[in-house]
């Protein structure tokens, strides 16, 4: 039973370093553009919407909704919804 613990402990442990670490963005990240961050993290659960589609005040309340659901940082945000906006149809 107490073998079982220490397991688990290191098993927790590992995994817990483990989703520490990849919470900091890498150099390859945030040298990446709006056009690739939306093009790479709004594909990976549904296809993106046209981006005129929506006006540039619809993509500031969609973009800070999707954020949280899609668990990336503000930084990441800003540059997606910077291309999205700059992408509308005046």
């Amino acid at each position: 039973m107490k073998k079982l613990k220490i397991i688990f402990v290191l098993i927790f442990g590992i995994a817990a370093l483990a989703g520490f670490n990849s919470c900091a963005p890498s150099g390859m990240i945030a040298e990446k553009g709006g056009a690739q961050l939306w093009g790479e993290n709004c594909s990976r659960c549904h296809n993106p919407p046209s981006m005129d589609q929506y006006s540039a005040e619809q993509w500031t309340i969609i973009t800070d909704h999707m954020r949280i659901r899609a668990n990336i940082t503000a930084a990441e945000m800003n540059k997606i919804k910077a291309f999205l906006q700059g992408q509308v149809a005046m």
